[in-house]
């Protein structure tokens, strides 16, 4: 070609195509956008500890104790909430509640109700020391000190519920936070205040 621009060869077209593809796919697996779409609903029942259900002998209704015999154990006592908390908004608009009750057994759970927030890749409920900020003061503060990943959000709707760990201290953490580890952003939290 006498005079004019020298077109690229197939070679070079097929791997700026191919980088392309490349790229996108990396940007829709990174990104997920299709979330934004997406809502999942939770709908977990309160956690409940079932008694024990294996009767003990019965002497019948007018029996009294032994002498000397251990007094029938009392029924357990019901939940306790230990802290509470309302959510606000950070990189995504999010409210519910959120409490942490410690049940008959011993055993304590962080309970998410009436959560809304948007859906999105890699999020995770995390207790943290961190104070809630509002606004984008808060966005990024929860991975600047201490917390504990109580797993993946089950749903971006709904009521749902996280079993804490037993050696777990609460006293060294002040808030919650609905925690994007993708993009390291926070999309709402709540502030935890004793019941």
């Amino acid at each position: 070609m006498v005079g004019g621009r020298r077109r690229p060869g197939r070679p070079v077209v097929m791997a700026a195509a191919t980088a392309v593809v490349v790229a996108a796919g990396a940007g829709l697996y990174w990104f997920q956008p299709w979330k934004i779409w997406q809502d999942e609903t939770v709908r977990e029942d309160f956690p409940v500890v079932a008694g024990d259900a294996t009767p003990g002998p019965s002497k019948g209704p007018s029996a009294s104790p032994e002498p000397g015999a251990p007094s029938p154990s009392a029924p357990p006592a019901g939940p306790v909430t230990l802290a509470t908390g309302s959510f606000v908004t950070h990189e995504h608009p999010t409210s519910g509640t959120v409490k942490i009750v410690r049940l008959p057994d011993g055993t304590r759970t962080l309970r998410l109700e009436g959560l809304d927030t948007s859906n999105g890749p890699d999020l995770r409920v995390w207790l943290t020391d961190a104070p809630v900020k509002e606004g984008k003061a808060g966005w990024h503060v929860f991975d600047d000190g201490k917390y504990q990943s109580l797993g993946k959000l089950k749903g971006n709707k709904g009521d749902q519920n996280y079993a804490l760990p037993e050696d777990i201290d609460l006293g060294a953490y002040s808030s919650v936070s609905i925690w994007c580890d993708r993009f390291d952003v926070s999309f709402g939290a709540a502030e935890l205040a004793p019941a």
